[in-house]
Protein backbone atom coordinates (compact mmCIF):
# COMPACT_ATOMS: atom_id res chain seq x y z
CA UNK A 1 0.00 0.00 0.00
CA UNK A 2 1.81 3.35 -0.79
CA UNK A 3 2.22 5.74 1.47
CA UNK A 4 -0.16 9.02 1.99
CA UNK A 5 1.41 12.22 1.07
CA UNK A 6 1.15 15.81 1.54
CA UNK A 7 -0.23 17.49 -0.80
CA UNK A 8 1.42 20.93 -0.26
CA UNK A 9 5.10 19.61 0.52
CA UNK A 10 5.11 16.52 -0.98
CA UNK A 11 6.50 14.06 1.65
CA UNK A 12 4.70 11.18 3.52
CA UNK A 13 2.32 12.53 5.85
CA UNK A 14 4.61 11.90 8.95
CA UNK A 15 7.07 13.07 7.94
CA UNK A 16 5.60 16.68 6.33
CA UNK A 17 7.94 19.94 6.85
CA UNK A 18 5.31 22.34 6.24
CA UNK A 19 5.29 23.34 9.84
CA UNK A 20 9.07 24.39 9.46
CA UNK A 21 8.48 26.37 5.90
CA UNK A 22 8.24 29.72 6.37
CA UNK A 23 6.42 32.04 4.06
CA UNK A 24 9.01 35.34 3.75
CA UNK A 25 8.83 38.27 1.59
CA UNK A 26 11.35 39.55 -1.14
CA UNK A 27 11.72 42.75 -3.10
CA UNK A 28 13.54 39.98 -6.04
CA UNK A 29 11.43 37.14 -7.49
CA UNK A 30 12.42 34.48 -7.70
CA UNK A 31 11.76 31.71 -10.99
CA UNK A 32 12.52 28.31 -10.18
CA UNK A 33 12.81 26.20 -13.82
CA UNK A 34 12.52 22.51 -12.90
CA UNK A 35 13.87 19.78 -14.70
CA UNK A 36 11.34 17.07 -14.31
CA UNK A 37 13.85 14.32 -12.50
CA UNK A 38 13.68 16.73 -9.78
CA UNK A 39 10.08 16.55 -8.86
CA UNK A 40 10.36 13.02 -6.89
CA UNK A 41 13.89 13.81 -5.77
CA UNK A 42 13.64 12.87 -1.63
CA UNK A 43 14.91 16.82 -1.02
CA UNK A 44 12.93 18.52 -3.81
CA UNK A 45 14.71 21.88 -2.43
CA UNK A 46 13.22 24.05 -5.30
CA UNK A 47 9.97 22.87 -4.22
CA UNK A 48 10.88 24.38 -0.71
CA UNK A 49 12.21 27.61 -2.21
CA UNK A 50 8.56 28.10 -4.00
CA UNK A 51 6.72 27.18 -0.65
CA UNK A 52 8.58 29.42 1.68
CA UNK A 53 8.73 32.73 -0.46
CA UNK A 54 6.00 34.78 -1.15
CA UNK A 55 7.21 36.61 -4.35
CA UNK A 56 8.56 32.85 -6.18
CA UNK A 57 7.23 30.79 -8.84
CA UNK A 58 7.60 27.30 -9.41
CA UNK A 59 7.65 25.57 -13.00
CA UNK A 60 8.39 22.13 -13.69
CA UNK A 61 9.33 21.40 -17.64
CA UNK A 62 12.46 20.91 -20.17
CA UNK A 63 10.95 23.08 -22.81
CA UNK A 64 9.04 26.21 -21.75
CA UNK A 65 6.64 27.64 -24.62
CA UNK A 66 5.45 30.57 -22.19
CA UNK A 67 9.34 31.61 -20.83
CA UNK A 68 8.89 34.94 -23.31
CA UNK A 69 5.95 35.81 -20.41
CA UNK A 70 7.68 33.90 -17.96
CA UNK A 71 10.94 36.23 -18.17
CA UNK A 72 9.29 39.46 -19.40
CA UNK A 73 7.95 40.80 -15.95
CA UNK A 74 6.64 44.18 -15.35
CA UNK A 75 9.11 45.37 -12.39
CA UNK A 76 11.74 43.16 -13.20
CA UNK A 77 14.79 42.74 -14.84
CA UNK A 78 15.15 38.86 -15.61
CA UNK A 79 18.62 37.65 -14.67
CA UNK A 80 19.71 33.95 -14.93
CA UNK A 81 21.60 32.58 -11.68
CA UNK A 82 24.07 30.10 -13.85
CA UNK A 83 28.32 30.08 -13.57
CA UNK A 84 29.46 31.75 -17.31
CA UNK A 85 32.58 33.53 -18.47
CA UNK A 86 30.29 36.43 -18.47
CA UNK A 87 28.55 36.10 -15.21
CA UNK A 88 28.54 39.25 -12.93
CA UNK A 89 28.90 38.52 -9.39
CA UNK A 90 25.23 39.51 -7.82
CA UNK A 91 26.93 41.63 -4.99
CA UNK A 92 26.97 44.49 -8.36
CA UNK A 93 23.15 44.35 -7.92
CA UNK A 94 22.87 45.20 -4.50
CA UNK A 95 21.97 48.20 -2.54
CA UNK A 96 21.04 49.94 -6.25
CA UNK A 97 17.86 51.59 -5.27
CA UNK A 98 16.93 53.11 -8.45
CA UNK A 99 17.20 49.81 -10.23
CA UNK A 100 14.44 46.94 -11.12
CA UNK A 101 14.70 44.43 -8.61
CA UNK A 102 15.69 41.23 -10.10
CA UNK A 103 13.88 38.54 -11.38
CA UNK A 104 15.91 35.49 -10.79
CA UNK A 105 15.72 33.01 -12.40
CA UNK A 106 17.17 29.53 -11.44
CA UNK A 107 17.34 26.25 -12.88
CA UNK A 108 16.92 23.14 -10.73
CA UNK A 109 18.64 19.83 -11.94
CA UNK A 110 22.07 17.82 -12.18
CA UNK A 111 24.32 20.54 -13.63
CA UNK A 112 23.74 18.27 -16.86
CA UNK A 113 20.27 18.46 -16.42
CA UNK A 114 20.68 22.59 -15.94
CA UNK A 115 23.02 23.27 -19.17
CA UNK A 116 20.19 20.94 -21.27
CA UNK A 117 17.34 23.40 -19.63
CA UNK A 118 19.30 26.10 -21.07
CA UNK A 119 20.12 24.62 -24.50
CA UNK A 120 16.49 23.36 -24.97
CA UNK A 121 15.62 27.03 -24.44
CA UNK A 122 17.47 29.37 -26.14
CA UNK A 123 15.68 32.12 -24.11
CA UNK A 124 16.99 31.31 -21.16
CA UNK A 125 20.66 30.59 -22.17
CA UNK A 126 20.52 34.19 -23.55
CA UNK A 127 19.67 36.08 -20.13
CA UNK A 128 22.84 38.02 -18.83
CA UNK A 129 23.96 35.91 -16.01
CA UNK A 130 24.65 36.52 -12.18
CA UNK A 131 26.71 34.56 -10.29
CA UNK A 132 27.82 33.87 -6.31
CA UNK A 133 31.19 35.30 -6.03
CA UNK A 134 32.19 33.65 -2.91
CA UNK A 135 29.15 30.83 -1.82
CA UNK A 136 29.41 29.59 1.48
CA UNK A 137 29.88 25.56 2.10
CA UNK A 138 27.22 23.55 1.18
CA UNK A 139 25.24 21.94 4.40
CA UNK A 140 23.78 19.07 2.36
CA UNK A 141 26.07 16.07 4.10
CA UNK A 142 24.47 13.18 2.37
CA UNK A 143 25.94 14.09 -1.36
CA UNK A 144 29.31 14.81 -2.46
CA UNK A 145 29.93 18.28 -4.06
CA UNK A 146 30.72 17.88 -7.78
CA UNK A 147 32.61 20.91 -6.93
CA UNK A 148 33.97 23.46 -4.65
CA UNK A 149 30.71 26.25 -4.35
CA UNK A 150 28.23 23.56 -5.34
CA UNK A 151 25.04 24.03 -3.65
CA UNK A 152 21.45 22.99 -3.96
CA UNK A 153 19.06 24.79 -5.67
CA UNK A 154 17.50 26.21 -1.86
CA UNK A 155 20.99 27.03 -0.73
CA UNK A 156 21.60 29.00 -3.96
CA UNK A 157 18.56 30.58 -3.49
CA UNK A 158 18.94 31.67 -0.08
CA UNK A 159 22.51 32.83 -0.58
CA UNK A 160 21.78 34.88 -3.93
CA UNK A 161 18.49 37.21 -1.30
CA UNK A 162 21.40 37.73 1.14
CA UNK A 163 23.39 39.07 -1.33
CA UNK A 164 21.09 41.51 -2.75
CA UNK A 165 18.77 42.16 0.29
CA UNK A 166 21.24 42.66 2.87
CA UNK A 167 20.80 43.06 5.99
CA UNK A 168 17.44 40.84 5.65
CA UNK A 169 17.90 36.71 6.73
CA UNK A 170 16.40 34.02 4.50
CA UNK A 171 18.05 31.63 6.52
CA UNK A 172 14.91 30.18 7.64
CA UNK A 173 14.02 28.46 4.49
CA UNK A 174 16.94 26.47 5.64
CA UNK A 175 14.90 24.82 8.29
CA UNK A 176 12.89 21.98 6.72
CA UNK A 177 15.92 21.25 4.51
CA UNK A 178 18.23 20.85 7.88
CA UNK A 179 15.26 18.66 9.17
CA UNK A 180 15.33 16.68 5.88
CA UNK A 181 19.11 15.53 6.61
CA UNK A 182 18.30 15.04 9.85
CA UNK A 183 15.68 12.92 9.03
CA UNK A 184 17.78 11.01 6.59
CA UNK A 185 20.64 10.49 9.00
CA UNK A 186 18.26 9.46 11.55
CA UNK A 187 17.03 6.87 9.05
CA UNK A 188 20.29 5.34 8.13
CA UNK A 189 21.58 5.17 10.88
CA UNK A 190 24.84 7.05 12.59
CA UNK A 191 27.53 4.73 11.91
CA UNK A 192 26.41 4.44 8.40
CA UNK A 193 26.56 7.84 7.39
CA UNK A 194 29.66 8.45 9.44
CA UNK A 195 30.81 5.17 7.21
CA UNK A 196 29.65 6.20 3.98
CA UNK A 197 29.91 10.24 3.98
CA UNK A 198 32.18 11.48 6.71
CA UNK A 199 35.44 9.98 5.15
Amino acid sequence: MSRIHCSRCLRPEGHCLCPLIPSLDSHTRVLLLQHPSEVSHALNTARLAALGLRNAELRVGEVFDDLPSLLNQPGYQARLLFPGDEAQPLAAYAGRANDLPLLLVVPDGTWRKARKLLHVNPALAALPRVTLAEASPSRYRLRKAPGPGALSTLEAVVQALEVLEAPASFEALLRPFDALIEGQIAAMGQETYERNHLR
